[in-house]
Order: C-alpha cells, then structure tokens, then sequence
C-alpha cells in the first residue's frame, strides 16, 4: 500500500514537473513568437506533408538529416484548426520540452541523488538565458532539446520492463531527430552496468541499446547519402575558443550576448577567461570526488559541449564568424546562436551535476572490522569545503536564470503572425474558388499554403 502511494505521488509530482516546464516555456516566448510560424515549421515540414502524406513524410531526410518528432508536431499540429497552426506548434513542442524536463529529473536519479538539484538539473532546458531566442517553441529546433536528453537516456540503467520499453521508445524518437545524439552512444555500456538497488537484469538494457543503435545508424546512412547545402565552415582553434567564450559560456549567462560582446571590447577577454578557469576547475574537482558514474556522464557532457560547438562551425560558415579577431561591431552586435544554445544546455548540464556532486559525492562511510564501533567518517573539512562550492555553484547558476524567467527577445518577435494572415488567406480563397495556393509569411520564409487546407475546417 505505502508503495502504491509513493508511486502515486511520484506519478503526479512529474506531472506537475512537466506542466510547469511547459508553461515556462511557453511564458518565456511572449504572444508575438508563440502565434508567428518559423523557418521548416510553416515551410518545409508542412509542404512536405502535403506532398507525401503524414506516414509518407516523416523519415523523409531533408539537409542531410530525419527530423522524426519535429514532423510528428506538425501531423499534430494540422490535425488541430489550421487557423491557430502556429499556436499549435509553438505549444506542442513547449509541451515536449516540459517532458525532457521531467525526462532528465528520472533519468538522473542515480547521478544526482538530492531531489532539490536534480530539479535545478531538470530546469535547465526551459531556463537557459538563450534558448528562447530561437530554440524554443518550434518544431525546427526541437532536436537540440533531443540532444540534450540522449546521454541521460543511453547512460539510464532500466529498473523494470515498462521502463526498458518506455526507454526503448524514446530512443528512436531522440536518435531519428537529432544526428549528434550518435556522439553520446557509447554510453549505452553504462545502462548495462549495475546500479545500486537496480537488480541483476542487466538484458533490460537491451532494448533501448537495439533502438538506439538502430536509429544512430539510421541518421548515419541518411548523413552519408542525403547532400548538405549549407557551406562548410573553416574554423581555427582560436576562433573555436573564442566563440565557445563568447556565445557558449557567456550565453548560458546571459541572453544579451552583445552585452557579453560589449565587455570584451571594452576589458578584454579576461572577462570571460577567468570565469572559465573557474569554471574548469569546478569541473575537474567534480570529477575527482564523483562516483564512476557520475564521472563518466560529466566528462560526456563538457566534451560534448565542446565538440557539438565545434563541429557546428567547421559544418557552417554562418557560425564560424572569426570570433578571435573578430571587429568590435561584430562582437557588440551578436545575438544567441541556435548552435551554440545546445552546447549551452550540455555545459550547464554539466556545472549543474558538478555541483550536486560536489554537495553529495555519495562517497560511503568506511566501516571498521567491528560493527560494534560507528562507521569512521573522512574528510569532513574537505567536504564542507566542497559542499559550499556546490552551493555557490547552484546559486550562480540560479541567479542568471532569475532575469531570465520573464519574455525576452526572440527573432519571432517581428511577426508575421499566423492567424491574420490565415483570414486574409482565407478571404483570398474564397474570392476565386480556381485558386489553388495562398502566400502565408514566416520567419524568415514564405510558405504557399494549398486553399484546401486553407478552407478544410470552414
């Protein structure tokens, strides 16, 4: 019975978790980006609904990669009235955000043990400064939010059967939106080593390591057989650094990264340096003290962040702005970076669990011979000071985010919002029953939208 409740209470607990990071996601676009269509949503993805059907279109590879849940959002999304199909689709993948949120609150039980941090942890895809510029609350940008959830996912050590497939599923839909989630592969092993509590069935891992490398190598063939048209980037190192100071670490701080740009010109780049170094050695200490596991999924998540940054400008010359001698203009003027928002969400992933474990390195008691004397406990000063570096850590972290709950900019925030131009498009229909499509505006795209759906729900 005491079971059955602590289980209804957890059910209802991660509802609450996911409603409210749905919500935050949602309050934090503001009206103008959650009623305006962007980019793929209203263009491609929805031509290619049209054209191909909504079985027929969704691993349909497009720029080199399947984009599975961004076109399940828009089957959803033209199932609802076609008249509020940019509110539609902004709410749905808010909603699926909040589920990522609830997501990484489960799935790193084992690694961040205190509820309170893993709740920091779980808040980190809705509150990171950056996101909500052009990352959240549209389709085309849903597979960052993937990314974000795949090491946690691969690494996660099934406790029954229902959660193995639950995992399983997951899996498919993470790996077939998001190519980069292949890089965190490896560590599938860790699903299938023992965690404490969690029972022998190791083959439990089975299946979200089958849908794993299943859909990895999906992405892969559709990578090596689709073109790219974007032109490749020709980074330095020095400009990879730069970039990674400037939109990465100084973005998961602050939203306003010309601002950022702004302190650099005028006090050099130490201003992003030492808080860097500091940074690092954070993460270094974390990974001493951590438990194997806990090692293992820091060290993934920081390389990862650095990689993902990385490949993001040697893919696209329109990251790759020469961020190490770049013109004051350029640094003062720049805006978030889609590309440097997943690497963000990986980095402060990592501070996050960094600090957990530095107020709860998990270290066990040693036990003397004797079980008549208590357990010798070690380090006590050591850990009080590691302790209060976990903590100023979560505060910091929760401090930029407190600026950052409220709207903020996004680059929807010019229109051209979807339902006033659907009456229009309507009213044009209507006017001449030959006309086969209507012109609907996006951002930064023109969709032409067909008269049959146009008129499907008058």
């Amino acid at each position: 019975m005491q079971r059955a409740r602590a289980r209804t209470v957890g059910a209802v607990g991660l509802v609450a978790l996911a409603l409210a990071a749905a919500t935050t996601a949602w309050v934090r676009l503001g009206p103008a980006a959650r009623g305006t269509g962007w980019a793929e949503d209203v263009g491609l993805f929805l031509r290619e609904h049209q054209a191909l059907g909504p079985v027929g279109s969704l691993f349909h590879p497009y720029a080199g990669y399947l984009h599975l849940v961004p076109r399940l959002v828009v089957d959803v999304a033209l199932a609802l009235p076609v008249d509020r199909y940019a509110l539609s689709v902004s709410l749905l993948c808010c909603a699926l955000v909040g589920l990522v949120s609830a997501a990484l609150f489960v799935l790193a039980r084992d690694v961040v043990r205190p509820w309170p941090l893993r709740l920091v942890l779980a808040a980190v895809p809705v509150l990171l400064p950056s996101a909500p510029w052009e990352v959240t609350g549209n389709a085309a940008n849903l597979h960052t939010f993937a990314l974000v959830l795949s090491p946690w996912l691969f690494a996660y050590r099934a406790r029954t059967w229902w959660g193995a497939g639950v995992t399983a599923s997951a899996a498919v839909l993470v790996t077939c939106t998001e190519v980069q989630a292949v890089l965190f592969l490896p560590l599938l092993l860790l699903a299938w080593l023992p965690v404490r509590g969690t029972g022998r069935a190791a083959l439990r891992a089975l299946p979200v390591t089958v849908t794993a490398l299943a859909g990895g190598a999906a992405q892969v063939v559709t990578a090596l057989t689709t073109a790219r048209t974007s032109t490749p980037g020709d980074p330095r190192v020095l400009d990879v650094a730069a970039g990674y100071l400037t939109n990465v670490v100084g973005g998961s701080w602050s939203a306003d990264v010309g601002a950022v740009g702004r302190a650099v010109v005028d006090r050099g780049w130490v201003v992003l340096v030492v808080p860097s170094a500091l940074l690092l050695a954070v993460l270094v200490v974390a990974v001493v003290a951590a438990r194997w596991r806990a090692r293992v999924l820091l060290a993934a998540l920081t390389t990862g962040s650095v990689v993902v940054w990385s490949a993001a400008l040697a893919a696209n010359a329109s990251a790759d702005a020469r961020w190490s001698d770049a013109v004051p203009a350029v640094l003062t003027e720049a805006t978030p970076s889609r590309y440097a928002a997943a690497a963000g969400l990986l980095l402060t992933s990592a501070v996050v669990v960094a600090a957990a474990t530095l107020v709860d390195p998990g270290r066990r008691a040693v036990r003397p011979a004797s079980d008549a004397v208590p357990p010798v406990r070690t380090g006590g000063t050591v850990r009080v000071a590691r302790a209060a570096v976990g903590w100023v850590v979560v505060a910091l972290v929760v401090t930029a985010w407190v600026g950052a709950a409220a709207p903020g900019p996004t680059t929807r925030d010019g229109g051209h919002l979807w339902q006033p131009q659907f009456r229009q498009a309507e009213a044009s229909c209507r006017a001449d029953p030959e006309r086969r499509t209507v012109s609907v505006r996006a951002l930064p795209w023109t969709a032409q939208v067909p008269c049959s759906l146009v008129l499907r729900d008058r």
